[in-house]
């Protein structure tokens, strides 16, 4: 005999009684993401990023570069990238927070599948500029944008909406850097 699983969509007030054990938990579209506590190799990526990106966005003046722990709510979902940045805004919660316009993830084994899928989908459809999927397994950065995706192996060039400013990333010395 088989029976019917009750399934129902996770809400974001749902994230609020999780435990805090150092797991990642987000909502997508009613479906709950668990993530486990990155590894090394991933937080050295992240590291590495941030460290070029803070730089140019505060010399720019283009917003904040913000880490894990700071989310993206959109409709009822909420997700928290490895990094992004968002147009400087007043503080009024993250549901009134605008849009990021770059949003970074370092792919891992368990986030692979809803890293390039869901996430990317969800991304896109909420109108965020420019997504980075890290993949340190083919050492490139897959760039995602309204247009199309490329994947970089060499250096990336960011240039970043409402700036004339351009950003060259050396993808390649990155993944020498972290990866040997």
């Amino acid at each position: 005999m088989h029976m019917a699983l009750d399934t129902r969509a996770w809400t974001r007030a749902d994230l609020d009684r999780l435990p805090d054990d150092g797991n990642r938990y987000e909502v997508l579209n009613g479906e709950l993401l668990v993530t486990p506590a990155p590894s090394d190799v991933h937080q050295a990526i992240v590291d590495w990023l941030s460290d070029v990106l803070t730089p140019f966005v505060i010399a720019h003046r283009l917003g904040r570069v913000q880490h894990p722990r700071s989310v993206v709510v959109i409709d009822g979902s909420q997700v928290e990238p490895d990094l992004m940045v968002r147009p400087f805004a007043p503080l009024r919660g993250w549901e009134n927070a605008p849009i990021p316009f770059l949003i970074v993830e370092v792919l891992s084994r368990s986030t692979r599948r809803r890293d390039l899928g869901d996430k990317r989908a969800f991304y896109m459809e909420h109108g965020v500029a420019e997504y980075w999927v890290v993949d340190r397994e083919t050492r490139v950065v897959v760039r995602v944008t309204a247009a199309g995706e490329e994947r970089v192996p060499g250096t990336l060039t960011w240039a970043p909406p409402h700036t004339a400013a351009t950003l060259h990333v050396d993808v390649a010395a990155m993944f020498r850097e972290v990866l040997g």
